[in-house]
């Protein structure tokens, strides 16, 4: 990136603490004496994307809003700091390749691939704490924040994580770009944009417009814990030029998912928001309909994707945590229903999905008794490739 181009963003865009926008889902940094420092850094750091491609990205989203095209958006429910180097994302990009041609032969258009890649490194999680072998825990929230480990010391939130992420997340956007310069065309970078003390560092500004754009990702989505309208998230997001997601669950009414589509995208302009549907297979034609037409008739038009994996969780006999391939694709199927039902384009698919062939998910090759022999993820349950397949099979 032309650094002539590009300047820090004004401090007030950083969120201070005591600003009066709610701020959902943040660390207890406990504070943390390096917080500061590492806020610093942040905002002495490159960013990691141009604003030019951030204006090529909005332009291919408005022909998938129009029909035109869809999204296969996919990757780990959490990235580990410990794969980003070239190998490992080379492979979560074949994988991501592969799927979105499969999507091409299923629908016959473009198929933007998006990756949940370059800084999906931080969780939101129903619980501050866990229990683990009787010891009370801090809950684990990504490696963005703190480690796996169930131990004290592994999961006492860290501010120079914030930092190490941005180096790994640089690296792994340097691998996207040489997969683009290859192809002359190739993936975006995405992830939730949750951790403020992150993202909030890394809004910059583009001298050539005045604009200001989030330099950590291509296209930031908020998730379904931290879209309050009166957010910090909201606030962000409605402020920067990047296109944006906002994922949308079951407990949203029509007429808060029509104001937050004012809040963030108040011009409706073609490709700048994008709504993330996780309803659950069970609740999607009871609440999407309503959503659905009360956003075509507010005069927004968003590009529509379908999240089947968020509202699917379930937990085994035993404990652990999985999907169900057939709860998985009943949701898509319905989802899809409710949209061309109201005219509406469905835009494509935002998954969870691995690299390789784990046993996450139940379905297709796994079994349920199969969940424990490669269960490699960090936190939510993932679909294998060939579990992927299978589902772009009914798309």
């Amino acid at each position: 990136m032309d650094a002539t181009t590009v300047r820090s963003a004004d401090p007030s865009l950083a969120l201070a603490p005591g600003h009066d926008a709610v701020a959902a889902q943040q660390p207890d940094w406990s504070g943390h004496p390096d917080l500061p420092f590492c806020r610093a850094e942040l905002r002495r750091s490159a960013a990691l994307v141009d604003p030019g491609q951030l204006t090529d990205l909005t332009a291919k989203l408005a022909r998938v809003a129009a029909g035109e095209a869809h999204v296969f958006q996919a990757g780990d429910c959490a990235e580990s700091l410990h794969e980003c180097q070239p190998a490992h994302v080379r492979a979560k990009l074949d994988t991501l390749e592969q799927l979105a041609d499969l999507m091409i032969i299923r629908t016959g258009t473009e198929v933007l691939q998006v990756g949940r890649i370059g800084g999906q490194f931080g969780k939101p999680r129903s619980n501050d704490t866990e229990t683990h072998e009787g010891r009370e825990l801090p809950v684990f929230r990504g490696h963005l924040v703190n480690g796996e480990e169930p131990t004290a010391q592994a999961r006492r939130p860290d501010p120079h994580r914030l930092l190490l992420a941005h180096r790994s997340a640089a690296a792994v956007t340097a691998e996207v770009e040489r997969r683009r310069a290859g192809l002359g065309t190739g993936p975006w970078t995405s992830h939730e944009a949750l951790v403020l003390d992150y993202e909030a560092p890394l809004v910059r500004t583009d001298e050539r417009t005045g604009a200001a754009f989030l330099g950590s990702t291509h296209l930031p989505w908020i998730g379904e814990r931290t879209r309050q309208e009166n957010g910090a998230h909201v606030r962000m997001l409605s402020g920067v030029a990047n296109p944006v997601g906002c994922k949308i669950g079951p407990g949203a009414s029509p007429a808060g998912v029509v104001r937050l589509c004012r809040l963030l995208d108040p011009e409706r302009r073609a490709g700048r928001l994008v709504l993330i549907a996780r309803m659950g297979h069970d609740r999607v034609a009871d609440r999407l309909p309503d959503l659905v037409r009360a956003v075509a008739a507010s005069g927004h038009r968003p590009v529509w994707l379908l999240d089947p994996m968020h509202g699917n969780t379930v937990r085994t006999r035993r404990g652990l945590k999985t999907r169900h391939l057939t709860d998985i694709t009943a949701e898509v199927n319905a989802a899809r229903r409710v949209l061309e039902e109201r005219q509406q384009h469905p835009g494509g698919l935002h998954l969870e999905v691995a690299a390789d062939e784990v046993t996450e998910c139940v379905g297709g090759p796994v079994a349920e008794r199969d969940l424990t022999v490669r269960n490699t993820t960090l936190c939510d349950p993932r679909l294998s490739p060939e579990q992927a397949a299978l589902l772009l099979e009914a798309w």
